[in-house]
């Protein structure tokens, strides 16, 4: 029994030994009282044999005439002690008279049972805060988090009305009704339900949030590959499982943004379906995982604002119909650079938190303020040889380790398709092999992996990605054809693309000794179709490389923008975009990307000034043996 203000002051004094009176709040229960104790009562109903009292509103019983001294009217108040109470759940009280008394204001504490401890059919009472609330064409349906996991309260004012609507989410709430089944999982069928507030309220918020910290810790997985420039970034990428898995028990939605290639979708597929299964491991709605995730490719190497409108739109109406809160933002595979910069302040205006996994050269002056998590080999030293996929098989491997033997060749994908020079690609490529893929699959994986981007372009594709990549795939000889018809088209169209491209290429030895290649896809390419600029400079750059295996520079620009590869050169492409931008007078220049990979942009009518620019600085760059292909993996 809890006792509230006390006595005839209003507070109880510490050491006084007169009698305890309790009275009781209207909500108390049989569990609130003691055979034995002194209770305020009032009449409710007179009979020949006694008086029936209430000493709560759920509370009553009767004082038989053998243990009455006075007479009473209903309304009338008396002092009673609780004699008796019966296995048939009748109470039996006595008249009590106390010369002297103290007074004990005793507030209704139910037991409470843990979400996860729910019985259908059962009375129960649960204690946690608001991750939802929809209102639908009947009740409201409240979605409630305890330490041990969220179900559904629905309460019913009248048809279409908002029940409770003081009650908002992230508030703590007492709820009690009945546990009933809905569609395979408890559902409790609202009696009462109270918003917390004060001590209460705080007590609960703490309670919740501790369930959910330890709930949320991630699994401890040993690298698919030791690698000691890796384990730099393992610290990292365990934090962030941790904040993705509290993210998902928190109710939260979570908005995956990728870039379209082939080693954005090795990195977003693995977390994709790693979060999918945590959801419906913890929620009880079967349709959780449809509306707590959704992925979406980025063509753009940057968060665009036409991205991210699409993405806040869709976050506004979600929290508008379906009572969510607003998501989290999981970039992978681009995010790190300035140009992201407006897009994040447009997010900052509804609180929306920002996480990045990228391995592309960051600008952490320009973005780390604005992100709440930034995961890039960069920032340890590293670089771009980590890729994006790599990182993200661990990041999928800590939410759900039971992932691990369907990801085995992920990494190895991810690196063929963006060319890592990485020291550990054999080892990747080894640990496919176990798994039965040859290097030549892994090739072709990565080749459809673009193909099915580019026809996607701002589609998710689930199960076509699935099928591809074999991840979350459930017939292993569809994911052969589509990968087999996939690769042969892109071959196909990459071939009749160069083709084209060939007579119109440029050539000339810049003054470092490094070849370089330049043409314009705007006037020669095939334009509108696969492969997009940036494959098309990407497969012309490895088919010089191998024709001359020299040092090679490629560069294929269109009437405001130029994509940049190179092999054996350090260009350092984001330095040489910022430089650029100085020396080129009007010619707005932005973009970036690796040391040896990436675009730029430019106003269509600096070209010429922006791409001869470029040039010179080609030609000053160092030539540098561990940047070459002869270094990587054998082919």
């Amino acid at each position: 029994m809890t006792a509230g203000n006390a006595g005839d002051s209003g507070t109880e004094t510490q050491g006084d030994s007169r009698p305890v009176v309790y009275d009781l709040a209207p909500d108390c229960t049989v569990e609130d009282v003691e055979t034995d104790e002194y209770y305020h009562a009032v009449v409710n109903g007179v009979v020949a044999y006694g008086v029936f009292v209430d000493v709560s509103d759920d509370v009553s019983g009767l004082v038989h005439e053998s243990n009455l001294d006075g007479e009473y009217d209903v309304g009338d108040r008396l002092l009673v002690r609780l004699d008796e109470i019966r296995e048939n759940g009748d109470v039996a009280f006595e008249e009590a008279d106390l010369g002297d008394y103290r007074t004990v204001a005793v507030d209704h504490q139910p037991t409470i049972t843990p979400i996860e401890e729910l019985s259908v059919g059962e009375s129960v009472t649960v204690e946690g805060t608001i991750i939802q609330v929809k209102q639908t064409a009947g009740p409201t349906v409240f979605r409630c988090c305890d330490a041990s996991g969220i179900v559904a309260c629905t309460a019913f004012e009248e048809a279409g009305v908002r029940a409770h609507p003081d009650v908002e989410l992230d508030d703590a709430v007492r709820i009690s009704g009945t546990a009933e089944e809905h569609e395979g999982s408890p559902q409790i069928e609202v009696e009462s339900l109270t918003r917390l507030s004060g001590e209460t309220a705080e007590q609960v918020h703490e309670r919740v949030d501790a369930g959910l910290t330890e709930r949320a810790e991630p699994h401890d997985v040993d690298p698919l590959v030791e690698w000691d420039a890796f384990d730099k970034l393992r610290p990292d990428l365990r934090e962030l499982a941790r904040r993705l898995r509290r993210t998902v028990l928190e109710g939260r939605p979570i908005r995956v943004r990728h870039h379209a290639d082939g080693d954005g979708m090795c990195a977003s597929l693995p977390v994709q379906v790693a979060l999918e299964r945590f959801i419906t491991a913890v929620h009880d709605d079967d349709d959780a995982p449809r509306h707590l995730i959704k992925r979406l490719p980025s063509k753009a190497p940057f968060y665009e604002m036409e991205d991210v409108t699409r993405d806040l739109n869709f976050a506004l109406e979600g929290r508008e119909r379906h009572g969510q809160k607003l998501p989290l933002l999981l970039m992978l595979d681009n995010g790190s650079t300035e140009e992201d910069v407006p897009a994040y302040k447009n997010l900052a205006h509804y609180d929306v938190p920002i996480v990045v996994v990228d391995h592309h050269h960051p600008d952490p002056a320009a973005v780390d303020d604005l992100l709440d998590a930034h995961v890039n080999p960069y920032l340890h030293d590293e670089d771009y040889r980590i890729t994006t996929g790599m990182m993200c098989v661990e990041l999928a491997r800590m939410i759900d380790p039971g992932m691990t033997d369907e990801l085995q060749h992920v990494p190895a994908v991810a690196g063929l398709a963006d060319r890592s020079k990485a020291e550990t690609m054999e080892s990747f490529v080894d640990l496919a092999g176990e798994a039965g893929y040859g290097r030549d699959d892994l090739v072709r994986i990565g080749e459809a992996l673009d193909y099915a981007a580019h026809w996607l372009r701002y589609s998710e594709g689930k199960t076509l990605v699935s099928d591809v990549l074999n991840v979350d795939c459930d017939d292993e000889r569809r994911h052969e054809e589509l990968v087999d018809f996939l690769a042969d088209r892109a071959e196909r169209d990459i071939d009749r693309q160069l083709a084209a491209l060939d007579p119109h290429v440029e050539h000339e030895r810049l003054e470092n000794d490094a070849h370089l290649y330049r043409v314009d896809l705007d006037d020669f390419a095939y334009r509108f179709t696969y492969p997009a600029p940036g494959k098309t400079t990407g497969n012309l750059h490895d088919r010089k490389v191998g024709e001359t295996g020299d040092p090679v520079i490629t560069i294929g620009y269109g009437p405001d923008f130029a994509v940049l590869r190179s092999d054996g050169v350090r260009l350092d492409i984001p330095e040489m975009v910022a430089e650029l931008d100085e020396e080129v007078v009007g010619g707005g220049v932005s973009g970036g990307g690796h040391l040896v990979v990436g675009s730029i942009k430019f106003v269509k009518g600096m070209r010429s000034e922006v791409i001869e620019s470029l040039v010179e600085k080609m030609a000053d760059a160092e030539l540098d043996e561990r940047l070459s292909s002869a270094t990587a993996l054998d082919t």
